[in-house]
């Protein structure tokens, strides 16, 4: 009788392309996938969405990159309403490649070039600046549902998995950087799983001293 091979436990993990630290983390849990009995399942969720209340508020340069957000998200809302959730991640990595390890930014020419990398037809860029968008509807639900989980004072990446007593656990981050690799990346998943699942614990911080490298990637 052949042995059933052990399920992996999933890990719903909600991202906006333009983040380079929710790519750092992404690159992250993907070297976890390769070392702990995990499956990643991506989610989009909107750095713009959570923003737009505070837009007027925020600085002016912020405010001027404000159209351009909306366009990365807004494609792989769109490529993933019409050909489906399995072409999160593998489009999540053209992208972010491009955009943050090769320097491109939120260009036409980085999104455009993903799209081609994954087999995507190229007319998916014309989502990006589109006027009433057509999949406003879902992004704003895929959104939602990452940050109920963890609330609104906090952004991209959230992660959700199920704990060892079956709860599922919910955070923001971790935020890390250079992306942990091999067992590296499973302390840091094992500790992370570990802090989160505490009740009441909500945070672990401190200041930042170096920004995203993306030099291992």
């Amino acid at each position: 009788m052949l042995e059933q091979t052990p399920a992996k436990s999933p890990v719903d993990f909600w991202f906006d392309p333009l983040c380079a630290w929710a790519w750092m983390t992404s690159r992250w849990i993907l070297e976890v996938e390769k070392v702990r009995d995990i499956e990643v399942r991506w989610h989009v969720m909107s750095l713009a969405v959570l923003n737009e209340s505070k837009m007027d508020q925020a600085p002016a340069t912020l405010r001027e990159l404000e159209s351009s957000m909306w366009h990365p998200v807004r494609v792989v809302t769109a490529a993933w309403q019409k050909h489906g959730s399995e072409i999160l991640g593998p489009l999540y990595t053209a992208l972010g490649t491009r955009i943050h390890n090769e320097g491109m930014g939120l260009t036409t020419e980085a999104i455009i070039g993903a799209l081609n990398e994954v087999g995507l037809p190229a007319d998916l860029i014309d989502y990006a600046d589109q006027e009433n968008f057509e999949f406003e509807a879902e992004l704003r639900a895929s959104h939602g549902e990452g940050i109920e989980k963890v609330g609104q004072e906090v952004g991209t990446p959230v992660i959700a998995v199920s704990g060892l007593d079956g709860e599922q656990i919910a955070f923001f981050g971790p935020v890390v950087t250079p992306a942990p690799k091999g067992e590296e990346a499973a302390k840091l998943w094992d500790g992370t799983l570990l802090v989160a699942s505490v009740p009441g614990f909500y945070e672990l911080k401190r200041t930042r001293t170096k920004g995203p490298d993306f030099s291992n990637l």
